[in-house]
């Protein structure tokens, strides 16, 4: 049975990979959930839960684009594709630098200056929910055996 290069990452020099690529961004996107429950929920727009939020969107965006721009340097080069499903998990696993960079700069207010706290407080929303969603269709692709999908080459003959 082959593995995704996704979940070959997370196997590989165990335990470190599976703590660096999946502990830690987890940790830090489940703390920022929490948080930013309370802090939508209330409200709030000062205070120490508000700055913890903060802040977590702030490592979470810096840390998550260290972890990409070493993949998509040192790593996903030299990839040799297991097939479409090998794709989706490593793309979407990439992909979520995206929504985690713009929390960041929107906490360091660099991305929606200008709007009111409310609109900011939307925008993080969103983009937080963006990488939930681009998180686990990764997890879920990175757990399946490009075996199980692959195409099987076709019988009629090259031209």
């Amino acid at each position: 049975m082959s593995i995704t290069h996704y979940m070959e990452l997370l196997m590989t020099n165990q335990p470190w990979n599976l703590i660096i690529y999946m502990a830690i961004p987890v940790i830090l996107a489940e703390a920022l959930v929490a948080t930013e429950f309370f802090v939508v929920h209330t409200h709030q727009n000062t205070g120490t839960l508000r700055t913890v939020n903060k802040w977590l969107g702030v490592v979470a965006g810096i840390y998550f684009l260290g972890i990409f721009l070493n993949l998509i340097t040192n790593v996903v080069p030299g990839i040799e594709w297991r097939g479409w499903v090998d794709v989706v998990a490593v793309g979407f696993y990439l992909s979520g630098v995206i929504p985690l960079v713009s929390i960041a700069l929107i906490e360091l207010g660099v991305l929606g200056r200008g709007r009111s706290d409310m609109d900011r407080m939307k925008l993080h929303f969103i983009f937080l929910t963006v990488f939930l969603v681009v998180a686990h269709i990764a997890m879920i692709f990175g757990m399946v055996s490009p075996e199980l999908v692959q195409v099987a080459p076709s019988a009629m003959p090259m031209m």
